[in-house]
C-alpha cells in the first residue's frame, strides 16, 4: 500500500478492446491536483504530469486525472471538483460535478453523495484500516477468510460487523481471488454504497482489490451521468492497471 501513497508514475492504459484501441496514438489527459484535509491538517493540491494514454482522442477530451497529496489518483470527467481526506487508516478521494466543501466531510453529519460522483478509497491493512479491509473481504474475498477471522479475534469490533457473503443485489465479476469488479444497481445497497455514495438513481460501478504485503484495500465506486457512462470502463481499467504496478 505504501506505493499508492507516493506520487504515481506515468502509465499507459492497457487497451480495453485491442482491435479498437491497440493502434490509438497516445492522448494527453491533464493532471488536476486536489486539496485535502485530515490527520495532519489541510494539504495543498499537488502538481503532477499529464497522463498519456492509448485511448481515442474523443474519450481523452472528456477526462482528467485527479489526485490529492495522499493516496492514489484516478481518472474522472473533466471539469469536476475534487477533495481528498486522509488519516492513519488510509485515504479517500472524492470527485463530483458540484463544488466539494471539505469541512462538510468532517462534520458530525456525514454527507452522502446522491448524484454523480466518484470515490476512491485506499484502506491500509496494517493500521486501523484493517477493519474496512476485513469487512469487504468478508463480503467478496473468501480467499482472505483467515484475515477476517484474525480481525474478529481481536475483539475490538463484534463479529456481527463482518457479515459474510455478497450484497444480494450486487453483480460481481471476479478477475482473480483478490480483484472483483461490481455493479450496485440503482436504488440498492451494495459495495457501491458502502461509503459516501448514497443509493439512488443510476448504477454504481467499480472494483475492490486487496493488494500489497499489508493486505490493503483499494475500493473504487463511480456513478456517472447517463451521457458519460461510456467513460466508466476506461476509468476502472486505468485504476486497476495502476494498482497492479509494483
Amino acid at each position: 500500500m505504501r506505493n499508492y501513497l507516493a506520487p504515481l508514475a506515468l502509465f499507459v492504459l492497457l487497451p480495453l478492446a485491442p482491435s479498437t484501441y491497440a493502434s490509438e496514438p497516445l492522448a494527453t489527459i491533464p493532471f488536476v491536483g486536489c486539496p485535502a484535509d485530515g490527520q495532519l491538517g489541510p494539504l495543498a493540491p499537488p502538481k503532477g504530469p499529464s497522463k498519456h494514454l492509448a485511448i481515442p482522442a474523443k474519450v481523452a477530451a472528456q477526462l482528467a486525472y485527479y489526485k490529492a497529496e495522499e493516496g492514489p489518483g484516478v481518472l474522472g470527467p473533466r471539469g469536476w471538483s475534487c477533495f481528498g481526506a486522509y488519516g492513519s487508516s488510509g485515504s479517500s478521494l472524492f470527485i463530483a460535478p458540484q463544488p466539494l466543501n471539505g469541512k462538510s466531510f468532517f462534520s458530525t453529519h456525514t454527507p452522502r453523495l446522491s448524484g454523480p460522483a466518484i470515490q476512491f478509497n485506499a484502506s491500509v491493512g496494517d493500521t486501523s484500516g484493517r477493519f474496512e479491509v476485513a469487512q469487504v473481504a468478508a463480503r467478496v474475498f473468501p480467499h482472505f477468510r483467515s484475515l477476517v477471522d484474525d480481525v474478529i479475534a481481536e475483539g475490538i469490533e463484534p463479529a456481527s460487523d463482518f457479515p459474510s457473503g455478497p450484497y444480494p443485489a450486487d453483480k460481481l465479476t471476479y478477475k482473480s481471488d483478490h480483484l472483483v469488479e461490481f455493479i450496485t444497481p440503482a436504488n440498492t445497497t451494495g459495495l457501491g454504497t458502502r461509503n459516501r455514495l448514497a443509493k439512488g438513481p443510476g448504477d454504481i460501478t467499480g472494483f475492490a482489490m486487496i493488494t500489497g504485503e499489508e493486505n490493503s484495500l483499494l475500493h473504487l465506486s463511480l456513478r456517472l451521468p447517463t451521457l458519460l457512462t461510456a467513460l466508466s470502463p476506461v476509468i476502472i481499467a486505468q485504476a486497476e492497471h495502476e494498482a497492479a504496478q509494483p
